[in-house]
């Protein structure tokens, strides 16, 4: 198994005991399924249970360091209403496993996108909350100052939205590079990449965003509707929170309107819409949701031309064909969702 060439459990433990954490071996190791090739290992050592989060052997990004930024946010929202999985130590540094690392207690709950308990799938009213808690999630952490936490320097505020449009534009073009792709392979993307610029808000209220927010990267207590911790901080930065309302939105089931769930859940009826999903977060909220739309606009877009990367890679042989081909109907669907978004407003 891959965790075991990457997780020494001696070294492990020689690193626990000079943090003073438990006491005894490890035992119980179990590798833990997760949105993202980062390795998740519960384990228990004597009477305490943690869960250890490192990076995988190769990362596209640098791995240590997207390990240092989801332990300083985990940090920061110890002492918020945030769920989130409680950390317990990390290491920076490389010299102990390979790479930087961090333990976490382990997070009893579900993930809805996987399946849902008895429980939730035969009451929808339990399923409605659902809804409503996962945006109460957003809330929460939009009320985080990173500047106060001492988080300023994970993003770069100037001219935050207004270079979204073109840096996500500049991505999609540079998939030309894989032969056998081209720009036109997705319909809409200068037309909405302009619509962006024209419509982008002037003004945000800066926060703390998770950066891939939706019903996938939450877990759900298993006794109730409520969020039990938000999940995968990989892509967290300073910005506008509103981003990750867009990317809600964006990726929510709505086959009234004939578009495929990004991220599906069944049985889906009982879920709020996505219409109820703004009232909320506006009713909670102190920032200006009147560019909604800009907001979800700009998710289908980012994350359309994301999804097509791989259908880009698929097609110079550089990817599983079945995968490009699934993605790329994603994408498509996605900037088709943006497009109809724009006309009816």
């Amino acid at each position: 198994m891959e965790w075991k060439s990457l997780v020494d459990l001696d070294r492990l433990t020689t690193w626990m005991d000079q943090q003073g954490l438990g006491s005894g071996p490890i035992e119980d190791a179990l590798p833990l399924a997760g949105g993202t090739q980062n390795v998740l290992l519960r384990f228990r050592r004597g009477d305490e249970q943690f869960v250890l989060r490192r990076p995988p052997l190769h990362s596209i990004a640098n791995g240590s360091e997207t390990m240092r930024r989801e332990a300083r946010t985990l940090a920061v929202l110890a002492d918020s209403d945030v769920p989130h999985a409680r950390l317990v130590a990390a290491c920076p540094d490389d010299d102990v496993l390979g790479a930087a690392f961090y333990l976490m207690r382990p997070v009893e709950g579900f993930t809805a996108t996987v399946g849902l308990p008895a429980l939730h799938a035969s009451d929808a009213g339990i399923r409605r909350q659902m809804g409503f808690s996962l945006v109460d999630g957003a809330l929460a952490l939009g009320r985080i100052d990173p500047i106060a936490a001492g988080l300023g320097d994970m993003g770069k505020l100037d001219n935050y939205l207004g270079r979204q449009s073109a840096r996500w534009r500049s991505q999609y073009d540079g998939y030309a590079k894989h032969e056998g792709w081209t720009t036109d392979s997705v319909p809409g993307v200068a037309e909405i990449g302009k619509w962006l610029d024209d419509h982008c808000p002037a003004h945000f209220t800066p926060g703390l965003i998770h950066g891939d927010y939706h019903l996938g990267n939450v877990m759900f207590r298993l006794d109730g509707p409520d969020v039990a911790a938000i999940v995968d901080w990989e892509l967290t930065t300073i910005g506008d929170p509103l981003i990750d309302m867009g990317w809600l939105l964006a990726t929510w089931p709505d086959r009234e309107g004939g578009f495929e769930a990004v991220t599906p859940v069944e049985p889906w009826d009982g879920f709020p819409d996505a219409i109820e999903l703004v009232e909320r977060y506006a009713a909670g909220s102190g920032r200006d949701c009147s560019a909604m739309l800009w907001y979800k606009v700009l998710a289908c877009y980012k994350l359309g031309i994301i999804l097509e990367g791989s259908n880009a890679r698929a097609l110079a042989g550089k990817a599983e064909k079945e995968i490009g081909d699934r993605l790329h109907h994603q994408a498509v669907q996605l900037l088709l969702r943006a497009s109809r978004s724009i006309e009816i407003g």
